[in-house]
């Protein structure tokens, strides 16, 4: 059009501001660029500037806190309300029969159910097409991990058999209702449920076959007798937090695998000195029986495989290694049924609460940030060597090998003083290699086997079990829970065994009652946060975000000045939805004499909005700025005796998904009277339901249609 119009004008008319109305209304887009003549006629007008587009208008958390209480249901606000979306046992697919209250499901069709001990998650769009499609919200695949079988054990007719040994229907129901469910859901006008017989339904289980990537790969480390190269394993074990990629795949993370792996009497004897380290230092001394004891039920691979013990000859004749197969972070693509999931070496092997990623900017690296759940362990980050092309989007496990399969694994330092430094952990730097005294390291793939190892050499700061972590879309600034930890002591006292004083980082000893019971160390948690050098990635600032404690709480223990609207006790999940919202859930036991499980909105603030503080116990840190009502509330109460974990939303922030993990899981239940802990989902809308507890993925929305949270 502008070629058109300027043919048809003399370049002197156009210069001189000689158009007509109409030319200009035609060209006012098109940019025309003016320049000089040799007369001294005066130039155009410039075009006015274009309106900008407004500023988003302040987030703000808009609906009244929840009280804090011990009912057997989800409460949620005014104005909200919840469904079940699917609970342990829901079939995926057409052919087996529905949950009956009994325990009675075949072990087989767990690999066709909803496992137990739902945990973390996240909800993809999808297409038409069957294709990944970021921004819709009415259809979508929910992935969700099974963390574990949960007490007291709904999942059998009259819960566990006792004795040493376990029986082998039971094992086997236990091994496939560990892992993940990717279902089909779709939003309606009645409400938003799963798709049952989804040609993407599907579960990955504790027997579902798996690739190693990535540096060990093929490591010794990783032979065992179903994989005498150590390139494939099976099962993926205690999945925990997740998390996702920008191209569209779901990460899934192990952690509480020791929960099913055990180790004889007598195996050091049969094991190097070196093996005998990495053993003892990720918690699998000899003679040290799983919780579980799934190699007790018989002599089948299903059951032998979890004794990670010296049998054979070789490597290649037993499980040994059984033990270094898990503490991975699983790569799933719910795109693709039929696909083989990745264990994702270059992360690293700890016990892995999630993976989150930073907001991935085209042409500089993916960026992940994971916490290792135990106490007095580490927080690191994984940098890939690839960097980020949108063109990868939908590309599944072929793009996940380009950017995950290669990169630099750092472990976390905080500095008293608010700075903080990422460590390298890789082979032939700070001493990680054969001059190692305390453990000789081999290679790279030795390295991110014994990543706490590696981590220990290099004085990296030991956290209070960071869980899970989020980042902030708007400013790219990392948060991660700091849940508890009783093995802090006391500045005054002497540490002994694996008991620490307390640091900046983590700053608070103090006492806090429940009940007449006195809970000692930290056992209220925090969060703390930080942002990343923009010119060194090597460095950050940080500052701890918020304190957990009760809302009657000594001021240098409630540091972040929680009320009755607000207060909270080991704050677990966290998720940042697109606005910029933080919610906070809660994995609790020192304060659910007052109150059950919780989760809570936040607006937060910035690192560097607080100040200085002096902590309960007499440690110096550096706090951010206290909360109030409008920046942090109560959004929602669980069930009796559960956890509240795993969060997700759609693109449009109209519906989210959470799940309660465990209602019911204190106390013995009477199976012949059907008395439990807890009768929730079914007491959710029959308060006088005896059914068994069941873990299950909760459906919040608006009555009004409108967005959560605002």
């Amino acid at each position: 059009m502008a070629d058109v119009l300027a043919a048809r004008l003399s370049r002197r008319q156009t210069l001189r501001g000689g158009m007509t109305v109409t030319a200009a209304a035609l060209l006012g887009g098109v940019g025309l660029t003016a320049c000089s003549d040799d007369d001294n006629s005066p130039a155009p007008a410039p075009a006015p500037a274009p309106t900008p587009a407004p500023a988003p208008a302040p987030l703000k958390i808009g609906f009244t806190a929840v009280a804090k209480n011990k009912n057997d249901l989800v409460t949620v606000p005014e104005g909200y309300q919840v469904s079940i979306l699917h609970a342990l046992g829901d079939p995926l697919h057409w052919g087996d029969e529905s949950w009956k209250d009994d325990g009675s499901e075949t072990a087989d069709s767990y690999q066709r159910r909803i496992g137990d001990g739902h945990d973390g998650m996240y909800y993809f769009g999808l297409s038409d097409a069957g294709a990944y499609q970021a921004d819709r919200s009415d259809r979508g695949l929910l992935c969700v991990n099974h963390e574990y079988v949960v007490a007291p054990y709904g999942l059998h007719p009259t819960g566990r058999t006792a004795g040493a040994a376990r029986n082998a229907a039971e094992v086997e129901k236990e091994i496939y209702a560990h892992g993940i469910s990717v279902a089909e859901v779709k939003r309606e006008t009645a409400g938003t449920t799963m798709v049952r017989g989804s040609r993407f339904n599907r579960r990955v289980t504790s027997a579902t076959t798996m690739a190693f990537t990535g540096p060990a790969r093929g490591s010794a480390l990783l032979a065992t007798k179903f994989s005498t190269t150590g390139q494939q394993t099976r099962g993926t074990n205690n999945n925990c937090a997740n998390g996702y990629t920008p191209w569209g795949t779901y990460l899934t993370c192990e952690e509480n695998f020791l929960n099913v792996i055990s180790r004889a009497a007598g195996d050091d004897a049969k094991r190097t000195a070196k093996e005998v380290v990495g053993l003892n230092r990720y918690g699998l001394p000899q003679n040290r029986k799983s919780p579980y004891l799934w190699e007790t039920a018989g002599t089948a691979d299903l059951f032998a495989r979890w004794d990670s013990s010296v049998v054979g000859a070789a490597a290649a004749d037993d499980y040994r290694n059984t033990i270094n197969t898990f503490g991975w972070v699983v790569e799933i693509d719910p795109f693709a049924p039929d696909s083989v999931p990745a264990k994702r070496t270059a992360l690293g092997r700890f016990n892995h609460e999630g993976a989150w990623p930073a907001p991935a900017v085209a042409g500089k690296p993916i960026v992940m940030y994971q916490g290792d759940d135990a106490r007095n362990e580490y927080i690191y980050k994984f940098v890939s060597k690839a960097n980020w092309d949108a063109a990868d989007v939908g590309k599944g496990l072929t793009a996940g090998a380009k950017y995950l399969d290669e990169g630099t694994l750092y472990v976390a330092k905080f500095n008293p003083d608010g700075s903080g430094e990422w460590l390298e952990l890789t082979y032939g730097k700070n001493g990680l290699d054969a001059t190692n005294t305390a453990y000789p390291f081999a290679d790279q793939g030795d390295v991110v086997t014994h990543a706490r190892l590696a981590a220990d050499k290099l004085g990296a700061t030991k956290m209070d079990r960071p869980e899970w972590g989020a980042v902030n879309p708007l400013n790219s600034e990392v948060y991660m829970t700091l849940t508890n930890n009783s093995n802090r002591v006391a500045n005054t006292a002497t540490p002994t065994g694996s008991q620490l004083k307390p640091d900046a980082a983590n700053p608070r000893y103090y006492e806090d009652m429940k009940g007449t019971t006195a809970q000692r160390g930290n056992p209220n948690g925090h969060i703390i946060r930080w942002r990343e050098d923009a010119t060194n990635v090597a460095k950050f600032a940080w500052d701890i975000y918020l304190f957990g404690a009760q809302a009657d709480a000594a001021a240098d223990v409630n540091l972040s000045g929680l009320t009755d609207v607000n207060d909270f006790s080991s704050p677990d999940g966290l998720y940042f939805d697109k606005r910029g919202m933080l919610w906070v859930q809660t994995d609790d036991g020192a304060y659910t004499d007052i109150t059950n499980c919780m989760m809570l909105a936040a607006v937060p603030g910035k690192v560097g909005d607080g100040g200085a503080a002096n902590a309960a116990g007499g440690t110096s840190t550096i706090k951010g700025a206290n909360a109030t009502a409008d920046t942090l509330r109560r959004f929602l109460v669980g069930p009796k005796e559960c956890e509240i974990t795993g969060i997700a939303m759609t693109p449009d922030n109209k519906t989210l998904f959470f799940n309660v993990q465990h209602p019911g899981e204190e106390g013995t239940p009477d199976w012949a009277a059907k008395t439990f802990g807890s009768y929730w989902p079914a007491s959710q809308t029959d308060a006088t339901a005896k059914k068994r507890p069941r873990s299950a993925t909760v459906v919040v929305t608006r009555k009004d249609g409108g967005e959560i949270g605002v």
